[in-house]
């Protein structure tokens, strides 16, 4: 009797496929493990420093070094500010001074300086008419153009806010010495309306600029402002200042003047 040859099934490569991978040797499976492990290791290490303050101070994520780092290693921290009075913007006198004598409240005076292509509304007067700001905060280049419904593409940003800096200390001041802080062109920058807004009172811990790139620089400035004022931070506003420092060794304050 002649016998019929075998059929070979349909679909015998990838059932020996899978079994291939099934029976993996010993060594494959170390691997594999080895490297899951190693994936887990990384992202435990990137995301618990940034969600607990312990690990976070262990690994160095707080800690940095240079002029600003080690000026804010010297700012008092108070957790639990306890003003004696409610805050009021106008505590501040922000634009009723004149801080250089040259008859231009600090307004006009921060736009002049920050804005480039600047040109006033008279020759030789202090109302800015148009001007071209290259914005530290969002990077955007905005052109400044005077007018109800435009002035306020362009705004000026007290870099520590007037309500953090009362509740950090300003309200034991006389009124001389918040009408000085309220016009320091030191706090003072002409910004994006739209990321002015957002930011609001917020210190370090709550709103940093959505440029990354001047995060360091803008951080500096706090430090720098609130040295120079003798105001506190908070813990946690300490802790985001040091994280954003971490990322840039070295970095300087910012000149006064």
């Amino acid at each position: 009797m002649t016998r019929r040859p075998e059929r070979r099934q349909s679909g015998s490569v990838r059932t020996g496929t899978s079994a291939g991978f099934r029976t993996s040797s010993p060594l494959e499976r170390v691997l594999i493990l080895l490297v899951l492990a190693l994936v887990i290791g990384v992202t435990i290490g990137l995301v618990l420093p940034r969600v607990n303050g312990t690990v976070g101070g262990l690994t160095g994520r707080y800690q940095a070094r240079g002029d600003a780092a080690q000026t804010l290693e010297h700012l008092q921290v108070e957790d639990r500010p306890r003003p004696g009075r409610q805050y009021r913007r106008d505590s501040f006198g922000f634009k009723e001074t004149d801080v250089d004598g040259n008859g231009c409240n600090i307004r006009e005076d921060v736009l002049t300086r920050d804005l480039r292509e600047v040109r006033t509304t008279t020759l030789g007067g202090c109302k800015v008419a148009t001007g071209v700001l290259d914005d530290p905060y969002t990077g955007r280049t905005i052109t400044f153009v005077r007018g109800e419904r435009t002035s306020a593409a362009v705004q000026i940003d007290h870099v520590v806010a007037l309500e953090n800096a009362w509740k950090s200390g300003a309200y034991r001041w006389d009124t001389a010495q918040r009408y000085r802080f309220g016009n320091d062109p030191y706090n003072l920058l002409a910004v994006d309306g739209q990321s002015n807004q957002e930011k609001g009172s917020a210190s370090a811990d709550y709103w940093l600029p959505p440029r990354t790139d001047y995060q360091c620089a803008y951080v500096a400035r706090q430090i720098g402002v609130k040295d120079k004022y003798d105001l506190t931070v908070t813990t946690s506003e300490k802790r985001a200042m040091m994280r954003v420092l971490h990322g840039c060794p070295g970095q300087p304050l910012p000149k006064d003047g």
